[in-house]
């Protein structure tokens, strides 16, 4: 893995791992869940979108 000193979204996600963190600090976790969310739903479009755009069986079953 990463070395802690050096920043990543799961070494933030970690530095936030109590109850006491998720509770009163959210602006340790928000930013690097709101970051993997995004770019999970980022490659989902994308992926749905050159599916569309390369499949020729879709293209043919929407006519």
């Amino acid at each position: 893995g990463v070395v802690p000193p050096t920043p990543s979204w799961g070494n933030m996600m970690d530095a936030a791992n109590s109850l006491i963190d998720f509770q009163r600090r959210p602006w340790l976790w928000m930013p690097p869940g709101i970051a993997i969310f995004l770019t999970v739903i980022a490659i989902n479009v994308l992926g749905d979108g050159l599916r569309d755009a390369l499949d020729p069986k879709m293209k043919r079953s929407l006519k």
